[in-house]
């Protein structure tokens, strides 16, 4: 049986780096390539990694998702290192100065609607977005179109094979068609550039499934619940969360998405991992869930999207994709 192969991106540091691990202890017979933006973090996390499991192959290669050339050289890298990709997690993303809206916080403590708040976010966070080198959002490229790219430029790797290959996206519950509008795909002009890039994973995700499982690749989107990593840390300052965590794990008797740890994160991912893609609703997400106890498990919730708003999506996707291509020739084959 040959080995497979996994690509993770963002798999430096929180989701990713859990489950990098928890995916060698599954299986330590995978070939597993960490997909990292800075090459020093990649090699360090290759290191840590083989400290726990010695014997395991681990490669890296070096992609930054918010920059379109080096995503297109990383392709190409891999066009030329894998014959095939069996499993591609795109869980790379970014969430630039997050705020947290107090007052809305307040008004929903006041309104018995702060759990609900708490789990999603809605209302109560917003991103200050910036446009990247390439005159694209840079929330919206890292987050969703420069994995559109990569994945799109691995098609030869991901389809056709003889067992199925699969992409995992780590989509968020704070995916909200609120903040999403197909006359500004990218967010340029709202403020939750992170819950509209999500929302797009979500319908992508569904698009490519009409699109590509009879080529045998599967999509599926996971939410790792509410971790505790570098992203959040950035929300609030460190005393604060210090201050917070007991209240958080008494949450966690109400809000099985707070999983906390990255560990517990990756639950879904894992756990999508071992199943058979023929058999998963394309129109699912799996959310990583935590008890109050601590035991993790994975709940299958309906994905709220319109099939057709998808379907317009991703044709916009395709325009977008051929402009950046035109851009870019020299780096094609």
């Amino acid at each position: 049986d040959m080995e497979r192969v996994v690509l993770v991106t963002g798999a430096s540091g929180g989701v990713g780096l859990a489950l990098c691990r928890r995916l060698l202890g599954e299986d330590g017979r995978i070939h597993l390539c960490l997909a990292c933006r800075n090459a020093q973090k990649a090699e360090a996390t290759r290191d840590l990694v083989l400290q726990e499991y010695p014997a395991a192959q681990v490669s890296t290669v070096e992609v930054d998702l918010g920059n379109l050339a080096s995503v297109l050289r990383a392709a190409q890298e891999l066009r030329c290192r894998f014959q095939r990709l069996d499993f591609v997690y795109l869980n790379a993303g970014i969430m630039p100065n997050p705020h947290v809206n107090f007052k809305a916080l307040w008004k929903g403590l006041l309104t018995g609607k702060v759990l609900h708040m708490l789990t999603t976010a809605e209302g109560i966070m917003t991103q200050t977005d910036r446009l990247n080198g390439d005159g694209l959002q840079e929330v919206f490229t890292t987050n969703l179109f420069g994995h559109f790219i990569l994945i799109r430029q691995l098609e030869s790797l991901l389809c056709g094979n003889e067992k199925p290959s699969r992409l995992i996206w780590t989509s968020s519950s704070n995916a909200r068609e609120s903040a999403f509008s197909l006359s500004d795909y990218q967010h340029a002009k709202g403020q939750e550039s992170y819950s509209s890039s999500k929302y797009a994973t979500d319908l992508t995700s569904v698009v490519l499934n009409r699109k590509f499982n009879k080529q045998g690749l599967y999509s599926s989107v996971v939410c790792p619940g509410l971790v505790m990593s570098n992203m959040t840390f950035r929300i609030l300052p460190v005393f604060m969360w210090v201050l917070l965590m007991p209240i958080m794990f008494l949450i966690r008797f109400f809000a099985k998405t707070y999983t906390l740890t990255p560990y517990n994160g990756a639950e879904a991912h894992v756990w999508l991992f071992k199943q058979k893609p023929e058999y998963l609703d394309p129109l699912v997400k799996y959310h990583s869930c935590t008890s109050g106890l601590g035991k993790n498990f994975v709940e299958p919730r309906k994905i709220d999207v319109d099939e057709e708003t998808a379907e317009k999506f991703y044709q916009k996707l395709l325009e977008l994709e051929e402009q950046t291509l035109e851009k870019y020739g020299d780096l094609l084959d």
